[in-house]
């Protein structure tokens, strides 16, 4: 377990600095110069006095840096919320695998049990630390040592209850991630105001483009800002949902696959 901590940590800040290299090279290589394009077009056209229309520029909404670091965080969230949806699939297939052979009307007794751990522990080091292997082996050893079905029962119970706990403050940093993404942008809102209030003195002379490129830096970064945490709050629940359905298959597995085969003499 520790060893799976130490290689998600190391995964975590992988995830985190390929984010931050593909976001960033695609803002200095596509979106930048595409926005400043636009919005220089639009100021020679102010400048002029010529009419035009201003095109909403999906180039123009996503340019500030506010906007890079949430896109930054987004497919940093997906990453770990990936590499959690894999291993819970992983999980998932050992509800189709036969990890104990009991033939239907057979019972266990607990000098049964040494026996039926075999084919448990012959298992890959990898899928032993999985919840469903854990919870058998530890309701076969209680079974062993009190010979009751009932603390068997509760072995299997509270092993998947600590498990479920475990899941659950492992997603800590994917909640921080989507608390982080409109704080950001509601830090773009401040900076973008701030702007604006300090050009103020420009638009009561008639120079109004400052302004409303503050305004809008103001406004693209929470607007984009929300957008995003809707998304990653969107995959969050689903693997929360996945996460929570495989507990539940794993304590029904046991359940029709060992306690009820359990007798006590």
């Amino acid at each position: 377990m520790k060893r799976n901590t130490g290689s998600e940590f190391i995964y975590q800040l992988f995830a985190l600095l390929i984010a931050v290299i593909i976001v960033h090279s695609i803002y200095v290589a596509w979106v930048r110069p595409n926005a400043d394009s636009i919005l220089q077009e639009q100021m020679i056209k102010q400048a002029a006095g010529e009419p035009y229309v201003v095109q909403r520029s999906l180039f123009v909404v996503m340019r500030d840096y506010e906007q890079e670091a949430c896109f930054v965080l987004m497919l940093w969230a997906l990453a770990i919320m990936g590499l959690k949806a894999q291993r819970a699939l992983q999980e998932r297939k050992l509800l189709t695998m036969p990890l104990l052979r009991v033939r239907e009307g057979a019972s266990i007794l607990p000098e049964d049990t040494v026996e039926f751990a075999r084919p448990i522990q012959a298992l890959p080091e990898e899928q032993q630390n999985m919840l469903i292997p854990r919870a058998l082996m530890t309701a076969l050893q209680r079974f062993q040592t009190t010979r009751n079905v009932a603390d068997a029962s509760t072995a299997v119970k509270d092993a998947c209850e600590a498990e479920s706990d475990r899941l659950d403050s492992e997603l800590s940093m994917v909640r921080y991630i989507a608390w982080a993404i409109p704080s950001i942008g509601f830090i773009g809102t401040v900076r973008g105001i701030g702007e604006a209030l300090g050009q103020a003195h420009k638009a009561v002379e008639g120079d109004i483009a400052g302004v409303t490129v503050s305004l809008g830096v103001a406004f693209n970064s929470t607007f984009v800002a929300l957008v995003i945490s809707i998304i990653v709050m969107f995959f969050s629940h689903q693997l929360q949902l996945l996460q929570e359905k495989q507990v539940l298959d794993s304590q029904k597995y046991c359940n029709d696959k060992l306690l009820r085969f359990l007798r006590a003499s």
